[in-house]
């Protein structure tokens, strides 16, 4: 590594610093474990922490990914995807991972930086969109939405009469048809979009790098922003497992001196290590032609390891980690959640086996050999 390459590096991470460092600072202030419990399956005012999304949307981090250019911090993609763990370790009870990666997403496709809160639109069944004198109609339903009848604006990939994929930011939809929740008692939404209207400067199309066929730009985003979030989460599982492990007497001695827990201990933190690897290939991809591929690829193997994880660390916990007084169960409940969004594991995996069966044997190799590049 050259000298200026190591100098941009070691100044990319300062920033990383800063920006981890002022929202830890953030959470300590407004994120506790009343707001947390408060905000796990309500369903009215308590499950939107207005205090903590105010704090965070003053400091400028849901535009983190948005370039300077277009009003935004302008992160690099890296440093965004530690702040979205982060908020995976912490089980923030807010869009703001939606948010930073649908903000870049926008602005990558011409628009402009977006105000207020932001949430992506899960693939379901396919959205209509219809060209009119004043813009744009859509038709159809959403259903998961994260947060949707909470933000200001959502984006959704639509498809036209010949079949053409658009980017849509609809304006607070309102249209909210059955709130319900996951299994980590986030609210998710089942919107009604059909007779909503989107200005010409609310439909743009998707950057090529965001989507391929049958992957929507908003679909590999999110399922982006989730394999972020998932490590977060099996960090903080892991974490927990190792404290209890060494602070947890059995038999006079300390669980971790098992070897049977130190098994568990390694296999769980092979995972993570895995899933981790994944995850930084993806952020490294963020806006180039390999952020599908290396998106899939994240998101089927940190969706496999969240199931492990899960399971040996409140194997490690025994009873008590499946106390709702234990806060083990704010990550594993997020984990279960995240990894069947945006497009499950098994999914992912399928589209990876179409990628490359379509390539041919012998692209395999060259394929992965410009993928790995991204994470150079």
């Amino acid at each position: 590594m050259n000298t200026t390459n190591h100098a941009q590096d070691r100044a990319a991470d300062e920033v990383a610093d800063i920006v981890l460092d002022q929202f830890e600072r953030l959470l300590a202030q407004h994120l506790s474990p009343q707001v947390l419990a408060a905000c796990d399956g309500a369903v009215d005012d308590a499950a939107w922490p207005a205090d903590l999304w105010r704090a965070l949307n003053d400091s400028g981090l849901p535009l983190a990914l948005v370039p300077e250019a277009a009003d935004g911090i302008g992160l690099e993609a890296r440093t965004a995807a530690l702040l979205i763990r982060r908020c995976g370790q912490a089980a923030l009870p807010l869009p703001l991972p939606e948010t930073i990666a649908g903000a870049a997403l926008w602005a990558a496709a011409g628009g402009g930086a977006p105000e207020g809160a932001l949430t992506l639109v899960p693939a379901g069944s396919p959205v209509r969109i219809t060209r009119r004198a004043d813009g744009f109609v859509l038709d159809g339903r959403a259903a998961q939405v994260p947060w949707g009848g909470s933000v200001a604006a959502l984006l959704v990939d639509a498809i036209d009469a010949a079949g053409v994929r658009h980017l849509v930011r609809i304006t607070a939809p309102g249209t909210v048809r059955d709130t319900r929740h996951n299994l980590a008692g986030e609210p998710r939404d089942a919107l009604d979009l059909t007779g909503c209207t989107a200005a010409i400067d609310e439909v743009r199309t998707a950057p090529d790098w965001a989507a391929e066929v049958g992957v929507g730009s908003v679909e590999a985003a999110g399922a982006w922003v989730r394999a972020q979030q998932l490590v977060g989460a099996m960090e903080t599982c892991l974490a927990s497992a190792l404290d209890h492990a060494r602070e947890r007497q059995q038999f006079g001695r300390p669980l971790a001196k098992f070897q049977a827990i130190q098994h568990m201990l390694a296999e769980a933190a092979g995972h993570v290590a895995a899933a981790t690897a994944s995850a930084d290939l993806a952020a490294a991809c963020w806006g180039d032609a390999r952020f599908v591929l290396a998106t899939a690829i994240a998101k089927a193997r940190c969706g496999e390891a969240a199931g492990h994880v899960a399971a040996i660390c409140h194997q490690i916990h025994g009873a008590m980690g499946f106390t709702q007084e234990h806060p083990l169960h704010r990550a594993t409940r997020r984990l279960w959640s995240w990894r069947d969004e945006f497009g499950s594991d098994a999914l992912w995996q399928e589209r990876i086996g179409r990628a490359v069966c379509a390539g041919g044997g012998t692209a395999l190799w060259p394929m992965l050999v410009r993928l790995r590049a991204g994470a150079g």
